[in-house]
């Protein structure tokens, strides 16, 4: 299904004025108590309590949204306590397979193979879905004195993230930025240390868009010589803040965290894009479904040629089981996932750097949290 023929994106695009640190909820619903590890009925607009505990863990690029979604469900839901640890997509897809997480989180769908056999063990022989929920443009974030309007292409990007371009005033990274005054300082790439589904989508990208010269494949894990690996998104992000002539890829909501200034992007339309709301939805319409039934597994095009699109983005995934989550833990599962999936639940994306679902996207992702048994 393509969605940008919906054309009902409108009305994500994120003003820079509203700050990350709105963390907090704005829900004053009154608390709704619940007991006995059911569904205790619904608490506000989107929200259907449930009591019980949940543990999930994965995505870093998606802890602020967790926070921001756990925050506004146990305010209005005094029975539920749901703990989400950003610790990195393989590590949530372990947990998940491992049975120690309820769900996880995934800024990649289950690869076929290995990973998808071990999910379908632990959910008891029943297909694990993969629910994207979350969509998270990447930054390409830079520190560099007295250029604020640095603009790349992809097989720049390529060169510079494999080592092959060292220095900021060489001749590619010149070309790109007429006129701009670049110094002759060397480049610190950072990228993320740990098994990553950012990595994952950032190198799908520079595969799919400047294969000559980014020879490294698409993977969870850094592949590339050089450069200096951190911990997750905010690893990343901290070290980019404090380290002069450095240049990362990062959620979006962890480079407006950190004020870090980010890079134009070409796309396939021949343009340089600066990262807006606006212009990472353009990219997000022209994804399409490729799962089948309940599984929602997305298809990205990042060489898109629609204009004013931004072509770097991630949608992450949450993945549980579609039959086979413990009884004493399905109605908060279900409650819990469709609260972030519900059309205020999305809505609450937009001040914390994401772009929320698209309506025909998210509608299907309802519907599938209400069919999990």
């Amino acid at each position: 299904m393509n969605l940008k023929r919906h054309g009902l994106i409108a009305g994500i695009a994120l003003t820079a004025t509203l700050a990350l640190a709105a963390c907090g909820s704005d829900n004053n619903e009154t608390p709704n108590a619940s007991g006995g590890g059911g569904a205790s009925g619904t608490a506000g607009s989107g929200i259907t309590c449930a009591s019980g505990s949940l543990s999930a863990r994965g995505s870093s690029a998606q802890k602020n949204a967790m926070d921001e979604w756990i925050k506004a469900y146990q305010q209005a839901c005094s029975g539920a306590k749901i703990d989400y640890q950003g610790d990195g997509s393989g590590a949530g897809i372990t947990a998940f397979q491992g049975g120690t997480a309820d769900f996880a989180g995934s800024d990649s769908a289950l690869k076929d193979g290995d990973e998808t056999t071990k999910a379908t063990a632990r959910c008891g022989g029943n297909p694990a879905l993969n629910l994207p929920m979350v969509t998270g443009p990447i930054a390409i974030a830079y520190n560099l004195d007295n250029v604020k309007d640095l603009r790349l292409k992809p097989e720049t990007l390529a060169k510079v993230f494999s080592g092959a371009i060292k220095t900021w005033d060489d001749a590619a990274v010149k070309a790109d930025n007429p006129g701009a005054s670049l110094p002759s300082t060397p480049i610190l790439a950072v990228h993320r240390a740990d098994s990553s589904g950012t990595t994952e989508n950032f190198t799908d990208y520079l595969t799919k868009t400047a294969a000559s010269a980014w020879t490294f494949g698409k993977d969870k894990v850094w592949k590339a010589p050089g450069g200096q690996g951190e911990q997750k998104s905010d690893g990343v992000a901290a070290a980019l803040k404090k380290s002069a002539g450095s240049i990362g890829y990062v959620e979006w909501s962890f480079a407006k965290a950190n004020s870090l200034s980010t890079a134009k992007v070409h796309n396939g339309a021949g343009e340089y894009t600066a990262l807006t709301g606006e212009a990472a939805g353009k990219t997000v319409q022209g994804a399409k479904i490729t799962g089948t039934g309940d599984d929602l597994k997305l298809s990205i095009d990042y060489a898109t040629k629609e204009a004013g699109a931004y072509p770097i983005i991630l949608v992450t995934y949450e993945i549980v089981c579609g039959k086979g989550t413990p009884a004493d833990k399905l109605a908060l599962v279900k409650g819990f996932l469709g609260y972030t999936a519900s059309a205020e639940g999305q809505k609450s994306l937009d001040k914390l750097g994401y772009a929320p679902l698209p309506e025909t996207v998210r509608a299907k992702v309802e519907t599938s949290i209400k069919n999990l048994a």
